[in-house]
């Protein structure tokens, strides 16, 4: 056994695992991140892989990836440029080189490096002989071939043991990490529970990749366990943290649930991950396009459910004309778009934030209703609840904006106990009620009663003709649709006494803030901490209200010399701003590449501005 010459110690260390498409890099990166989370790491994730079903086996445009980002402090990122490259055949390489670090490690399976694999990569001649990896530290392993060998006693045919060569890698990185490897081989037997020769098999590789590593790798990387609060804590998803903030909202409002849904990248895991709770009361329906999921949500929530549809910004334009039904009902409704590329199908697996003006304005006539955002794969639990409590509380549809970044992305998430949730408490008509009309309305929040159908003494009628206001009988009248028009605005401005003000992370006063929204949040915050570190007079105020504005947002933004609002888009949320509030002169900063914010072009970009 060789003896460890090195060990280097890192506070954060972000590693990238990538391959061809049927390699199985998703799972190989979901396993290392939830042993870094047992662990006692803080982390984040995000998976990267193409949007084509089969690309062409061992090319570029078939590349799929899985980043992590683990450290001994708070992580905000999946990172930038990574430490470690796990790097299964030619193309894989040679995509995501230009993302590893000076001096990086790199794993790399030098069996797949044939002369046929080099060409399609791209290459004219092996990059592990051409000298063009000097500057980094390579650790070369014939994996596949190694993996074949260390099944042949176990009877296994060849097709099996090639797709165990990613548990083979992964146990040459437990040992690299210093992992103990008895909860990725319990992971294995659990997933694979009715296949005991896959088990067997992806076992004996991940062992016999670790023992591999014993001999011939001489260097460790070890990241410290993280200052973490007490709690019990799990790897999550922003589409499942979604689906279960929205479960809770549901069960704590005491009204049931209904999702009226169409599978679409990148929204498809909430429909998928709801569908499986129905010992929980939840009633999903997957419908046959996006028009009728939102129709058969505004349908329960007619008859007195939480209604919710899930989306990306394509199903979004199917489903507007419907939105607008469910405004002028004034009926509760929460429509979650995990946003992507645009426009048309765009890239679907890639994310950016250039729906807003299309949650904000986009149904026909004088359509308001309330727009939110999550800001972090975790915190899509807290949204989703919120968007859930409002559009109950307010009687209103309410737009939850995450993004695919966020969607398949995962961080540590603290499981809350349910009866700390701040309380919901729709405003239910009361049966036989003498008052009752369906647009009476409460004096302070303008909202209705919710009346569902069969209620003893409360028969009614909604729809999507004009009502007359309180009694609620169709109108055309001139005056009657300003004033009804005005009061559904107003309603939605009023929900601004119920949400938080917002909050600045730094000086309250100065030089530079930095404004985001949604999933912008973890590169931003990251960039402005390390800023303020070295001393520049820097704050960050990260939007999730969106309609309404916290009513302290004037207050913030001109309390500083400069203000940049950075998005993924080309310009959507400052332009809102600048509707709002023209006197205030911003500074803006797009990217819209379907890739999230680099913390090097922010912090280049955010030093030219002070210096200015």
């Amino acid at each position: 056994m060789t003896k460890i010459q090195e060990v280097i110690e890192l506070e954060d260390v972000v590693v990238k695992f990538v391959g061809d498409s049927g390699d199985g890099m998703q799972l190989t990166g979901t396993i290392f991140s939830d042993v870094a989370a047992l662990a006692g790491n803080d982390l984040a994730t995000f998976p990267d892989f193409p949007a084509e079903i089969r690309a062409p086996h061992n090319t570029i445009a078939g590349v799929s990836g899985f980043q992590m980002h683990m450290g001994s402090r708070k992580i905000y990122t999946p990172g930038d440029m990574c430490d470690v490259i796990v790097a299964m055949n030619p193309a894989s390489l040679k995509a995501n080189l230009k993302w590893a670090k000076p001096g990086a490690t790199l794993l790399i399976d030098s069996s797949t490096f044939d002369e046929k694999a080099i060409g399609k990569a791209g290459y004219t001649e092996s990059p592990l002989e051409d000298g063009s990896l000097a500057e980094y530290r390579v650790i070369q392993a014939p994996v596949t071939d190694l993996t074949k060998e260390s099944l042949e006693d176990l009877g296994v045919d060849k097709r099996l043991a090639e797709r165990t060569k990613n548990m083979f890698v992964l146990g040459m990185m437990f040992y690299l990490f210093d992992r103990e490897i008895s909860s990725p081989l319990d992971f294995i037997k659990k997933k694979f529970r009715d296949k005991p020769k896959v088990v067997k098999a992806n076992q004996h590789a991940m062992q016999a990749g670790y023992k591999y590593a014993e001999q011939f790798v001489d260097i460790k990387l070890h990241v410290a366990p993280a200052p973490l609060k007490k709690g019990l804590y799990r790897n999550i998803t922003g589409n499942v943290a979604t689906a279960w903030g929205l479960l809770a909202a549901a069960e704590r409002s005491g009204r049931p649930f209904f999702l009226g849904s169409y599978p679409i990248t990148p929204a498809t895991e909430i429909l998928m991950e709801l569908s499986a709770q129905k010992s929980l009361g939840a009633k999903v329906f997957q419908a046959e396009d996006e028009i009728a999921g939102i129709c058969s949500a505004i349908g329960a929530s007619f008859a007195g459910s939480m209604g919710v549809t899930t989306t990306s910004g394509p199903g979004l334009s199917l489903k507007s004309e419907a939105l607008g039904l469910a405004v002028i009902t004034e009926l509760p409704l929460v429509i979650v778009n995990v946003q992507r590329a645009g426009p048309s199908t765009g890239m679907p697996t890639k994310s950016e934030q250039s729906d807003l003006m299309q949650a904000l304005f986009g149904r026909n006539g004088e359509s308001p209703l309330m727009v939110m955002a999550a800001s972090s794969p975790a915190n899509c639990f807290d949204y989703a609840y919120l968007a859930g409590k409002y559009a109950m509380e307010h009687m209103t549809p309410v737009i939850l904006l995450t993004d695919g970044y966020l969607g398949f992305g995962s961080e540590l998430f603290k499981i809350p106990d349910v009866n700390d949730l701040p309380s919901i408490k729709p405003p239910m008509a009361d049966p036989n009620d003498p008052n009752f009309k369906p647009y009476r309305r409460d004096e302070k929040t303008l909202v209705r009663k919710w009346a569902a159908p069969g209620v003893e003494g409360l028969r009614h009628r909604v729809g999507g003709l004009e009502k007359t206001n309180i009694d609620g009988n169709v109108s055309t009248d001139p005056l009657n649709h300003q004033l009804m028009v005005n009061i559904r605005e107003e309603k939605i401005s009023r929900i601004a006494d119920y949400i938080p003000l917002q909050e600045v992370t730094g000086d309250k006063e100065g030089e530079l803030l930095v404004v985001g929204w949604g999933g912008t949040e973890g590169a931003l915050a990251s960039t402005v901490n390390r800023m303020q570190g070295e001393g520049y007079k820097i704050s960050h105020a990260q939007f999730n209200y969106i309609k309404p504005l916290p009513k302290n947002t004037r207050e913030v933004l001109s309390s500083y010399k400069k203000v940049i609002v950075c998005e993924l888009n080309g310009g959507q949320f400052v332009n809102y701003l600048r509707m709002q509030f023209p006197d205030i002169p911003l500074h803006q900063y797009n990217k819209v590449q379907g890739l999230p914010f680099h913390i090097q072009e922010l912090t280049e970009t955010f030093i030219k501005l002070l210096e200015e």
